[in-house]
C-alpha cells in the first residue's frame, strides 16, 4: 500500500470522527465527506472536500444517490499493482482513494423500536455505504477500510509511523467489514421476511440470518474423537453465559460451558440466594436458604456422589465462607455474580478449577436453537412466568403455606430438568432428583433411589412434575415415597382419574397449565 493521501469519511455513528479527522489532516491527509459527516467536520474547523463538489455531480433522490460515483468507486476499486487500471484512473482524472471510513444507517436500531414504520425501516436500508465498504475491503491490498470507530486509534498510529497501514491491519479490517455488511444485510432480510403480505409482523421470518463470532476453539467436544469451538451470540441477551469473565483455572471444555449454561439458568430464576449444581445438563442439587453457604451445604446434601465433578452456580457474591465450603469437594466450574477477593484466595489453591463471573440479570435469549439433520429447529425461549394466583388447587385438601413455599421451588427447578422429570423437595431444597426417563414412574422411581443413596428422607416432601401424569401410577409412585403435595401442569384426558386418586391419598395437588418439557 502506498502512504494515504485521501480519506473518505461518511458515519452514521459520529462518536470521535472529528478528532480522527482532525489527526489525518495535521499528517496532510485529504478528506473526503458527505452530508452530515462533512456539516459537521466543517463546523468544528475541519477542512473537508463535499463529496458533491468532488464528482461534479450534486446529491440527487434526496441523498440516496450521493457516491455512486465512478470517481469515488474508481478511486476506491483500482488495483495498485495493476498499472492497466492505474493507468485507466490516471487517464480519467481520478485520484486514488487510500482510506475509507463508512458505518451505515442505523437499520437494526430502528426496527427495534416497536413503533417502527416500515416506510422509516426501509429509509434505513443503506446503499452508498456498503457499497464502499465492500468496495475498500475487496481492494484492501491498497486500501484501508474501517467500520467501527474502536479502531480509529490504531490506524492512526500506523498512518503516524510510517504514512501508511500496514497490511496485516488491513487484512483485518477488512474482514471486519464483511462480517459488519453480513450482519447488516442478514438483519434487512430477518426483518422483511417477517413480514406478512400486508406488512404485519410475524413471530419468525421466511430466512433467518444469525451471527455468532468465535470465542475459541476447544480441546474437541462432548467427546475427544470430535472437534468443536465455542461461538458467542453478536449480541448475547444480558446475564446469560456468554457475557462470563474467566478469573482462573483451566480453559472451558465444550462439556464444561454447556453444563455451565444449565447451572446458570437455573440459579439465575431464584430471588432469594441459591445454590445449584449440575452434573450432565441436570441439576443434582439445588437449594435457597438466607445465605450461600447455607444453600450450598443443602443442595450439596441432595447427592453427593454426583455433585462431584460438578457446576456449582451461585446468584450471589461467593463470600469466603461458602468458598471455604465448596473448596472441599471437588468441581469443574463455580459461576457467580461476582468472586469476592477472599473467596479467589480461598480458592486460588485449586489452579485448575474455573471460576467465572457472570454478570446477574434475566434476560433471555430471543431464539433457542436445536441442530438437526439438514435443518434447525428454533423456538421462543421457556420465559413463561407463572403466579400462584394463577395456579389452581384440584384436590380436597390444600398445600399449607409452608408447602406452597416448596412447590414453587420444586416447580422452578423442575423447569430446567430434563424430561420426564420429577423433583422432591423438602424445607426448601432438592431431596431428589428423577431426570431424563422415558417413563415418569421411572423417573419418580430414580428420584426415590437417589434420596435413599444420599439418606435422605422423603417424608413430608413435595413434588414437582413437568408434565401431566397420564395415570394415577405415577402418582402413587411419589406418595409412597412419602410426598404429600404435587405440582404439575395438568391436561391429561385422566385429570379426574389422578385427581381422585390424590383425594384418596390425602395429600394436596396444583395445576400451574404450564407444561415445561426440556429434552
Amino acid at each position: 500500500m502506498s502512504a494515504v493521501r485521501q480519506a473518505l469519511i461518511s458515519v452514521s455513528d459520529k462518536a470521535g470522527v472529528v478528532e480522527f479527522a482532525r489527526a489525518l489532516t495535521a499528517l496532510g491527509v485529504n478528506i473526503l465527506s458527505t452530508g452530515g459527516t462533512a456539516r459537521l467536520l466543517e463546523k468544528e474547523g475541519v477542512p473537508v472536500t463535499e463529496v458533491s463538489a468532488y464528482t461534479g455531480f450534486p446529491e440527487m433522490l434526496d441523498g440516496r444517490v450521493k457516491t455512486l460515483h465512478p470517481r469515488i468507486h474508481g478511486g476506491i476499486l483500482a488495483r495498485r499493482d495493476v498499472p492497466a487500471h492505474l493507468a485507466a484512473i490516471r487517464e480519467a482524472g481520478i485520484p486514488t482513494i487510500d482510506l475509507v471510513v463508512v458505518n451505515l444507517y442505523p437499520f437494526q436500531a430502528t426496527v427495534a423500536d416497536p413503533d417502527c414504520r416500515f416506510d422509516d425501516a426501509v429509509e434505513n436500508i443503506d446503499i452508498g455505504g456498503p457499497a464502499m465498504l465492500r468496495a475498500a475491503a475487496k481492494n484492501h491490498g491498497g486500501v484501508a477500510v474501517v467500520v467501527d470507530p474502536a479502531d480509529y486509534s490504531s490506524v492512526l498510529e500506523e498512518v503516524r509511523a510510517s504514512g501508511k497501514v500496514s497490511d496485516a491491519t488491513r487484512f483485518e479490517l477488512a474482514k471486519k467489514v464483511f462480517v459488519h455488511t453480513a450482519a447488516y444485510d442478514g438483519a434487512i432480510a430477518n426483518y422483511l421476511t417477517s413480514l406478512d403480505a400486508a406488512r404485519k409482523p410475524r413471530a419468525y421470518p421466511d430466512v433467518l440470518s444469525l451471527q455468532f463470532r468465535k470465542v475459541q476453539d476447544m480441546r474437541y467436544g462432548e467427546n475427544p474423537h470430535q472437534s468443536a469451538a465455542f461461538y458467542r451470540d453478536d449480541r448475547p441477551a444480558a446475564g446469560t453465559l456468554a457475557n462470563y469473565r474467566q478469573l482462573q483455572g483451566k480453559e472451558l471444555s465444550y462439556n464444561n460451558i454447556a453444563d455451565a449454561d444449565a447451572a446458570w439458568e437455573c440459579v439465575k430464576s431464584f430471588a432469594e440466594p441459591a445454590c445449584v449444581i449440575v452434573k450432565h445438563a441436570n441439576p443434582c442439587g439445588a437449594a435457597i436458604a438466607d445465605s450461600l453457604l447455607a444453600a450450598y451445604d443443602k443442595a450439596f446434601k441432595t447427592d453427593p456422589v454426583s455433585a462431584f465433578g460438578g457446576i456449582l452456580a451461585f446468584n450471589r457474591v461467593l463470600d469466603r465462607a461458602a468458598a471455604e465450603a465448596l473448596g472441599k469437594q471437588f468441581a469443574e466450574v463455580v459461576i457467580a455474580p461476582r468472586i469476592e477477593r477472599e473467596a479467589r484466595e480461598v480458592l486460588a489453591a485449586k489452579q485448575n478449577l474455573r471460576l467465572l463471573e457472570v454478570p446477574l440479570a434475566h434476560d433471555a435469549n430471543r431464539y433457542e436453537c436445536k441442530r438437526v439433520g439438514g435443518g434447525l429447529l428454533i423456538q421462543g425461549p421457556d420465559v413463561h412466568a407463572i403466579e400462584r394466583a394463577e395456579m389452581k388447587v384440584v384436590t380436597k385438601k390444600s398445600p399449607s403455606e409452608a408447602q406452597w413455599v416448596d412447590l414453587l421451588f420444586a416447580w422452578r427447578v423442575a423447569q430446567y430438568v430434563k424430561s420426564n422429570a420429577i423433583v422432591f423437595c423438602r424445607d426448601g431444597m432438592t431431596v431428589g432428583v428423577g431426570a431424563g426417563q422415558m417413563s415418569r414412574i421411572d423417573s419418580a422411581r430414580i428420584a426415590a433411589i437417589k434420596a435413599a443413596n444420599a439418606k435422605l428422607s422423603l417424608a413430608g416432601s413435595v413434588i414437582a412434575s413437568d408434565a401431566f401424569f397420564p395415570f394415577r401410577d405415577g402418582l402413587d409412585v411419589v406418595v409412597d415415597s412419602g410426598a404429600i403435595a404435587v405440582i404439575q401442569p395438568g391436561g391429561s384426558l385422566r385429570d379426574e382419574e389422578v385427581i381422585a386418586a390424590a383425594d384418596e391419598r390425602e395429600v394436596a395437588m396444583v395445576f400451574t397449565g404450564v407444561r415445561h418439557f426440556r429434552h
